[in-house]
């Protein structure tokens, strides 16, 4: 046990991560908690937000603790992912009790948004640079793996939640949480337990190391990490407008009974796509051409939905409907691409010695992206087209379709500077700077 790489790394990474990803589950309970607390579920809405900002920022600003120490961050993530649900629980029943009360709608802010997005960004980064110590020569298989079990979550946890809401009776919502805060935290703590780096990996002091992380990322054209950051943020801004309107962008082309079935779906391509993506980007020279292929197959599939109008016009046509469920799932895949390939190809660039560091750094696009994504798409649903009803179910076929203009015009930008501003190696470094700083046996 000790020095099995598979319960060292890989099962904690997954517990980890498997806890934490259910943060994407929040459209499974978002009206429920809108309608108990007596908001409107835009408002509430700003929690999920919160969430996903926070995460990238206390990545970006806690990727030195994790560099360190990654017990002390793994014990922070468990806590404040744990007690994050908890309060949110208990400010839901406060809500309930307290109808409209401003206290509860910060409280759930502060708990969902802030506490729990401290837990999610250390939670993230944790388990990472491990993994690929672990796993030297298939590093994007190892984090891939990992980052697939963030993805997968929602599809796991889904029918768990819906479960214990259907059945938990009168305040299920808030109960739910209260539950779920326990099974998540014996889950991460168990992760935090269990997870070790190899005894044969010297963590390099800082008088080894020499240089701080800006001088790391300075030893290549400042342009290149440019690059990467712009490139992941568009991919996740992009990712996020269409995922948030999925739900809608179903129904409006007739398949409302079979929503949750694509949702799960969706949430499995996204799965697989951070899988296979760096899986296979094991196997290329140059890592940055996986990020040129989930960019060009983007293009192409909300390319030709655009052209063929296929969300205005897909009710009825079986050929427009495969066309727009392939969008959703190239996208969704994608979208889980992008983010398993990040650490990978900075290690490839800039080394393993400061990994968690830019890696958390780079985790900032996420927090933003998270701001920007659902917010642009909901500003173009709400502002452009008309609402009308189909199916019995009020739709704007017109704004999600222009979801897609902007998009698809995002995803050439970003093939554009994949291109021309992230430079592939000359020859990849990783192993020798490993071999200087410390090897895995």
């Amino acid at each position: 046990m000790k020095n099995n790489k598979w319960i060292r790394a890989a099962i904690p990474a997954l517990l980890l991560h498997c806890s934490i990803g259910t943060v994407y589950c929040w459209s499974i309970f978002s009206q429920e908690i809108a309608e108990y607390i007596g908001f409107t579920k835009a408002a509430t809405e700003w929690a999920f937000s919160f969430a996903i900002f926070f995460l990238g920022m206390s990545a970006a600003f806690l990727g030195n603790v994790v560099e360190k120490d990654i017990h002390k961050s793994s014990l922070i993530a468990s806590i404040c992912f744990a007690c994050g649900m908890a309060g949110t629980g208990f400010f839901i029943y406060y809500g309930g009790t307290h109808k409209g009360s401003l206290i509860s709608l910060i409280g759930i802010y502060i708990c969902y948004g802030f506490i729990m997005g401290i837990g999610l960004g250390t939670g993230y980064l944790s388990p990472v640079k491990t993994l690929m110590l672990w796993f030297e020569d298939r590093k994007g298989l190892a984090t891939g793996l990992a980052v697939a079990g963030f993805g997968a979550a929602k599809a796991i946890a889904s029918p768990i939640m819906q479960a214990l809401l259907d059945n938990l009776g009168d305040g299920g919502i808030y109960k739910m949480f209260l539950i779920l805060a326990v099974v998540y935290f014996v889950m991460m703590f168990t992760g935090h337990l269990l997870l070790k780096k190899p005894e044969s990996w010297h963590e390099p002091q800082k008088a080894e190391k020499g240089k701080s992380m800006m001088d790391v990322i300075k030893t290549r054209p400042i342009a290149n990490y440019i690059g990467i950051w712009l490139m992941f943020y568009i991919n996740i801004t992009c990712g996020l407008a269409l995922i948030s309107q999925e739900k809608m962008i179903v129904k409006c082309i007739g398949l409302a009974e079979m929503a949750g079935i694509i949702s799960t779906v969706s949430a499995i391509f996204n799965a697989g796509g951070r899988l296979g993506f760096s899986a296979w980007a094991d196997k290329m020279k140059d890592r940055n051409t996986i990020y040129k292929l989930i960019f060009i197959l983007s293009i192409v599939f909300t390319g030709v939905v655009m052209l063929t109008g296929g969300i205005r016009n897909g009710d009825g046509s079986t050929f427009l409907i495969v066309l727009v469920l392939g969008l959703i799932f190239v996208v969704n895949a994608g979208y889980g691409g992008g983010f398993s390939n990040v650490p990978t190809l900075l290690s490839d660039h800039y080394g393993m010695g400061n990994i968690s560091a830019i890696h958390g750094l780079t985790l900032s696009a996420w927090g933003i992206a998270g701001l920007t994504g659902n917010q642009l798409a909901n500003w173009i649903v709400d502002h452009t087209g008309s609402f009308h009803m189909v199916h019995n179910v009020q739709v704007n076929p017109e704004g999600y379709q222009n979801v897609l203009y902007v998009t698809g015009v995002l995803y050439v930008v970003a093939l554009l500077i994949s291109i021309l501003m992230v430079h592939p190696m000359k020859e990849k470094t990783t192993k020798q700077q490993s071999k200087k700083k410390g090897t895995v046996g």
